[in-house]
């Protein structure tokens, strides 16, 4: 920020950059490391011997170990700024060619944006004061770094909480048998929580070498249209052990996205605000449902990329569950009638606060091309161990661990009451309420019943009430021994005293009234209200004891003010 740097996204992106250039360098030290210990030669280098030609025209060339992070980063900052900036950076957008790593394939068009040398020097002792071979620490640091993302509000369409990424994944359980893909991947929580999940539950399966080499390089797959969050992405994968996962620039809704039946594992938060020009949707995704929202659509496109057995997990705004377009009633009718729709859970409002208030669901179905939807379990999940306010505090009230339990369990739910938290519902209610899928549709509410007391009740109670209230204001007016009623009113603008009673009490010290008059033989009397608070403090005045005070000030609102405060501090 006080580089000159605003964007959290170009903040994370810069950092990326940098983090890609020691890694580049780090991979070669443990190869060249490995070679001289075998005594072989070190083949397919990134950083050859001799001279660099960063160009031609203009000619501009370096030795290729100035372009290495553990050479380049003891030089002087302001050295290393031009170092990396004519040099380092040029180099690395051009060693990609589609064969490196899924990062170096969406470097072409980036820039280098560290403004200055001290910012870049910091930015260089901070990733060197990090593990990069410890891919845990690695990982919760470039993690910590897109939660600043979503913290600033901005590109929060991006992030999905990780809790219930999380969730997702946990109902799903992926294995090495699966191909996974997100089609709308931003930051690829999805497909790094697969990786994380499988690296802890396979782990003997990892082992073998084959194995190893799928989970690195064909596992995972991601699509998006955002190169920013390509790369980001890309280098979140990196950072986590999957080095070249298959994520490509695509808009996975258009005619260009030809990819159809391949996948065994979709779990995605698809954008669910916008729409798409008509006549660059892919036609058979029209042909199942003709919109032009990208919710609809991308629940669509989930069934044509699915192989046949495979699985979906997709986060849904909750129109989609109960829209009555004729698209909503197709989608609909497409995962009761042709799929088999498994599970429907219901997630509060506040899930993706601050930054979106919109109430969603989770789908889950199995691809079938031929129906088997039987009885479609539902959860109303109402805590998901955070505040559902703006600040999302961390609370006790968790639903997320019954979710999962009870999920992976449903063989046992068929007993529950609508009442409850989770249920079955069958297919035919489903059909009959017009393949609506929201839960508000068939839980049952208990309602119990209050007793209040009777109408003759209330009003004998007020009469006590009021009874008690006015002995108490008795006491009161013995103890003052006087009684003031103050009215503002329109529009004079005097002060005016009249006398009920003849009876004298105690005087009223420190009104600011001083002129020479006397209450008690006068019934009333008018007093310029101008006057009474130019006059100083010191004097008293004496009247009878039950008195009626009316100020007239029209219409200064600053005289009654004045008054009031006068009336309301005097002592009697």
């Amino acid at each position: 920020w006080t580089g000159g740097i605003t964007s959290p996204v170009t903040v994370l992106e810069q950092i990326t950059y940098l983090m890609f250039m020691k890694l580049l360098d780090d991979n070669q030290l443990k190869a060249e490391a490995n070679a001289n210990l075998l005594g072989v030669p070190l083949k397919n280098k990134v950083f050859q011997d001799g001279t660099c030609v960063i160009s031609e025209n203009p000619r501009l060339e370096t030795e290729y170990k100035n372009l290495r992070w553990n050479i380049f980063h003891n030089f002087e900052p302001g050295e290393m700024l031009t170092n990396i900036q004519a040099y380092v950076f040029p180099f690395i957008k051009t060693i990609g060619d589609g064969k490196d790593t899924a990062f170096s394939r969406y470097m072409k068009d980036t820039v280098f944006l560290i403004p200055t040398a001290k910012v870049l020097a910091k930015v260089v002792d901070g990733i060197d004061a990090m593990d990069m071979n410890n891919k845990d620490i690695m990982g919760d640091v470039y993690e910590y770094l897109l939660g600043k993302i979503a913290a600033a509000g901005e590109n929060g369409q991006f992030r999905t909480p990780r809790h219930i990424i999380n969730m997702m994944v946990e109902l799903m359980q992926p294995t090495l048998k699966d191909s996974i893909l997100d089609p709308a991947m931003g930051s690829a929580g999805f497909l790094l929580s697969s990786a994380a999940y499988i690296s802890e539950h396979q782990k003997k399966e990892l082992m073998k070498t084959e194995n190893m080499r799928y989970f690195k390089s064909g596992l995972f797959s991601g699509f998006d249209t955002d190169q920013s969050m390509l790369r980001i992405g890309a280098m979140n994968m990196m950072l986590h052990g999957v080095e070249d996962p298959h994520i490509t620039y695509q808009d996975s809704l258009s005619g260009e996205n030809t990819e159809r039946d391949q996948y065994s594992l979709i779990m995605a938060n698809p954008p669910f605000t916008g729409s798409v020009f008509q006549e660059e949707i892919s036609k058979d995704l029209l042909g199942l449902c003709k919109t032009r929202k990208t919710e609809l659509l991308f629940v669509a496109l989930f069934t044509k990329m699915l192989k046949v057995g495979g699985r979906c997990a997709c986060i849904v705004p909750d129109g989609v569950l109960f829209g009555s377009s004729k698209a909503h009633r197709a989608i609909r009718h497409e995962l009761v009638e042709n799929q088999q729709l498994q599970a429907v859970i219901s997630m509060p409002s506040g899930v993706f606060k601050p930054y979106a208030g919109v109430s969603t669901a989770i789908l889950i179905f199995t691809k079938t091309n031929a129906g088997g939807t039987e009885d479609v379990w539902f959860y109303d999940m109402r805590a998901d161990g955070y505040s559902l306010d703006d600040k999302r505090s961390e609370i006790k009230e968790n639903d997320i661990p019954d979710i999962i339990a009870r999920f992976h369990n449903r063989e046992t739910e068929g007993d529950r009451e609508r009442t409850e938290q989770s249920f079955f519902v069958s297919k035919q209610e489903i059909i009959d309420n017009g393949y609506d899928l929201s839960i508000n549709k068939y839980k049952k509410i208990d309602y119990v019943a209050v007793e209040y007391p009777s109408t003759q009740e209330i009003m004998t109670n007020l009469r006590e009430l009021e009874m008690q209230i006015g002995q108490t204001m008795d006491e009161l007016e013995k103890l003052l021994g006087l009684q003031i009623r103050i009215y503002l009113l329109n529009p004079l603008k005097t002060l005016y005293f009249q006398g009920i009673s003849p009876i004298l009490c105690s005087n009223l010290m420190y009104f600011p009234l001083f002129l020479p008059l006397r209450a008690e033989t006068r019934e009333s009397f008018l007093l310029s209200a101008d006057h009474l608070i130019q006059q100083s403090c010191g004097s008293t005045l004496r009247f009878p004891c039950s008195v009626s005070v009316n100020i007239h000030c029209g219409t200064d609102i600053g005289m009654s003010e004045k008054l009031l405060h006068i009336l309301r501090r005097c002592p009697v």
